[in-house]
């Protein structure tokens, strides 16, 4: 292996670069146009532009990808994770022409990665799965017949593919039909297969995977649990290892069934085995229907914790987001066992070598709102922490675009104990700045630090049951630190706004913040000292100075107490601010005309919260429409949102077609106004 072709982008690509130029490989970048300017491209030796933005004529065009293979003369090809990494027809492309594939055997992939086939591969090798329905026959009349025999609640999900998508939880028969539409519907779009599978829910399960490696001489072994529980849309936020859930023994018996199903299938290279971990088994799969398959022999486990059960999900036959902590842990570097493997070299470590070293935690930072909602944008300040690992393709100008996942990067701290490595990553979030789009980085810190996560108690609904009071105590946090905000947003464009104030008449200052509109007045304190201020809110008066710091940071101080707020103006003329590890977006309201005049916006119009792709337009003009029903579905990195209507109301006007790109903010059907 001399040459590299990476078949990914943004921050796994530079990921496998750093390993591969350490092992003295060269490597082979390709890009969509968005991607032109991006880091990992410059890093590589040499970089090929495939032309287009969207994925499909991309990141998974695997002609073009084996032509920039060819071209360069490339040896070998890496999938990252995403894209093409879990495609067998890419994996046997590679193959045929002459390359190496950094990766599973095709049938392998092809095996496992139905996690139908999966399972019923499993049930031979006595590795537990739940009951369930994983058969050919997708016709509407069999699936609801088995949902029955099955019983609720139940999943919905996807056979191909993964990442949370083409999955839906099912707690109501009534809920059936739509489920499978939406399931299917987004399965074709990610995966290019609508087949399902059903099978039986855990209402409160752990989700924990275990990391295994095979190499082509016989040797398997598992490199540990990864707890990867804390979890929105079936997509992962926080992972740890190990896992609080897991002690010696438990560990032990998930890593053989998980290298035991790997060398069923003929395994090779680096794999994920995913399983539901459920301490309460009884309570939740007890009792399901007669007919349902029957729980293989030996599925009942026992942890010092609490006694349990552990039951298949999945495999992934690709390197996972987060590997990173299991590399903090173990001391390897996973991607170098990936390229060794791949030529032919046994694995480095037997499985009574392998040394597990403290804790390590990881979260994934997002372009994403408190309520999980994608967004678009430009980096326009960067500040990255220090004292913890961050993977990351960030640089300052980057603009992140609609086409991708939201993933902006991973952080990961490693400590000698989980409370210490909760305390480590915690403390690098509030330092870290986004500036100039939305991120999860506070919300992120939030979970950490709740007191259900730091018990090790958080199970899959732990964000279902407790996001709403952590964006609460966000939404506190940030109502201390609004007049600091407000003031310090008017300082970004122009630090001298307040040294022309030179008499004691009162300037007015409009500021939006979260949707409050905020009337102050601003005035010298003192017209003979210079950086003395006075700011009458509707309910007092405080005293303020402004000073600037050498990072740029504006400090406020307000009745004596000093914030220190970094910020940005945005594009679209919001201020973008961060202080006391809270992000907020400013509005200059000044010009804006009162709510309910004519400027003002109403339940008349849906817009679009973020940059998407209209999938679906779900009612026509003159339809008469209920408030909640769905009007219009996005899809935006990767996920489908259905937007719905805001009241009752007959529907005026339809303003976007199917295939339609839009953006924040845009119109997208209009109801007819409401006669008072």
């Amino acid at each position: 292996m001399k040459k590299l072709l990476i078949a990914n982008r943004s921050e796994i690509a530079r990921r496998i670069i750093r390993t591969a130029h350490a092992m003295g490989i060269h490597t082979v970048a390709v890009y969509s146009d968005t991607d032109a300017d991006a880091l990992y491209v410059a890093e590589a030796t040499q970089a090929v532009a495939l032309g287009g933005n969207a994925s499909s004529d991309t990141y998974l065009r695997i002609d073009k990808l084996l032509a920039a293979a060819a071209a360069t003369g490339a040896d070998a090809v890496h999938p990252g994770y995403g894209f093409l990494s879990e495609n067998a027809d890419f994996a046997q492309a590679v193959l045929d022409a002459g390359l190496i594939w950094v990766g599973p055997p095709p049938g392998a992939i092809r095996q496992l990665g139905s996690k139908s086939a999966a399972k019923a591969l499993a049930q031979t090798r006595g590795v537990p799965c739940l009951p369930g329905y994983f058969g050919a026959d997708q016709s509407g009349a069999r699936l609801v017949a088995e949902a029955q025999r099955i019983g609720l609640p139940l999943m919905v999900k996807a056979v191909a593919g993964g990442g949370g998508r083409g999955m839906r939880l099912v707690s109501d028969m009534a809920q059936f039909d739509a489920a499978v539409h939406s399931a299917r519907s987004e399965a074709q779009a990610a995966f290019g297969s609508g087949e399902l599978l059903l099978e039986r829910a855990l209402l409160n399960p752990r989700h924990v995977e275990v990391q295994i490696f095979a190499d082509t001489h016989g040797h398997c072994i598992h490199l540990g649990e990864r707890d990867c529980s804390v979890q929105r849309r079936h997509q992962k936020l926080i992972e740890e290892t190990p896992s609080p859930a897991v002690d010696d023994a438990l560990r032990a018996r998930m890593g053989r069934c998980a290298v035991e199903l790997a060398q069923a299938a003929g395994y090779v290279g680096a794999g994920t085995v995913e399983f539901l971990l459920d301490r309460n088994d009884e309570a939740n799969v007890a009792g399901a229907p007669p007919g349902a398959t029957a729980h293989p022999q030996g599925s009942t486990v026992h942890a010092t914790t609490g006694a349990g059960a552990f039951y298949l999900m999945e495999m992934n036959t690709r390197l996972q987001v987060e590997h990173p902590v299991t590399e903090a842990v173990t001391g390897l570097d996973l991607v170098e066992w990936q390229l060794r493997v791949a030529r032919g070299e046994p694995l480095p470590l037997a499985q009574e070598q392998v040394r597990f070293n403290g804790h390590a935690i990881e979260v994934r930072l997002c372009a994403e709102d408190e309520d999980f909602n994608p967004h678009t944008g430009t980096v326009q300040r960067l500040q990255v922490p220090h004292g913890v690992r961050f993977d990351h393709a960030l640089r300052e100008g980057l603009a992140v675009p609609p086409y991708y996942d939201a993933m902006l990067g991973k952080l990961v701290a490693h400590a000698p104990t989980r409370a210490e490595a909760i305390e480590q990553l915690a403390g690098a979030l509030d330092g870290t700045q986004v500036l100039g789009l939305p991120t999860n980085r506070a919300f992120l810190a939030a979970c950490l630090r709740h007191p259900v996560f730091c018990a090790g108690d958080a199970l899959i609904p732990f964000l279902a049951v407790h996001a709403a009071f952590i964006r609460q105590s966000l939404l506190n946090k940030e109502q201390t630190i609004t007049i600091p905000c407000g003031i310090s947003a008017i300082f970004i464009d122009n630090f001298a706004f307040g040294t022309v104030l030179n008499c004691p008449y009162p300037r007015p200052v409009r500021l939006r913040l979260r949707g409050i509109t905020h009337d102050w007045r601003w005035s010298a304190d003192r017209a003979d000292v210079a950086g003395r201020w006075r700011l009458e809110t509707p309910s007092q008066t405080h005293a303020v100075t402004v000073s600037r710091q050498p990072d740029g940071a504006i400090v406020v101080t307000v009745d004596g107490v000093p914030t220190a707020v970094h910020g940005v103006r945005r594009p679209d003329g919001r201020w973008h601010v961060q202080a006391c590890g809270a992000d907020l977006l400013v509005d200059d309201a000044s010009f804006e005309p009162p709510m309910g005049t004519a400027g003002s916006t109403t339940a008349d119009e849906l817009r679009a919260p973020f940059n998407g792709k209209v999938l679906a337009v779900r009612a026509a003009a003159g339809d008469r429409v209920a408030r909640g029903a769905p009007l219009v579905v996005l899809e935006s990195m990767k996920l489908e949102h259905s937007l719905c209507a805001a009241r009752d109301g007959v529907l005026a006007q339809v303003r976007v077609a199917v295939g339609q790109q839009v953006a924040p903010g845009q119109v997208l059907v209009q109801l007819q106004a409401e006669v008072s």
